[in-house]
């Protein structure tokens, strides 16, 4: 079984490359959140997905986290292009 990566290394993932705004309660239900109503812009979201793979020994393109809205659509995202590399290897 492949790697996964939870709630809890996106949240650790969110504060360090990010911080955490004044006000904002990651020990909630992240899952359906926007990253926008958390405080985070594209750019955070960006290096929060690039980081995640970074500590996974995965390659994520750029492109893959434009689109992604929710802290549980970026876990799908980074789980599915792990089981994608465990599947090749």
């Amino acid at each position: 079984m492949p790697a996964r990566v939870t709630m809890n290394d996106l949240k650790r993932a969110l504060e360090e490359g990010s911080g955490v705004d004044e006000g904002v309660d990651l020990d909630t239900d992240l899952r359906t959140m926007a990253f926008s109503e958390l405080g985070y812009d594209s750019l955070a979201v960006l290096e929060t997905g690039l980081r995640l793979g970074r500590e996974n020994n995965i390659e994520l393109d750029d492109s893959v986290f434009t689109d992604l809205d929710t802290p549980q659509q970026m876990l799908d995202a980074v789980n599915e292009a792990l089981e994608r590399q465990s599947a090749v290897s």
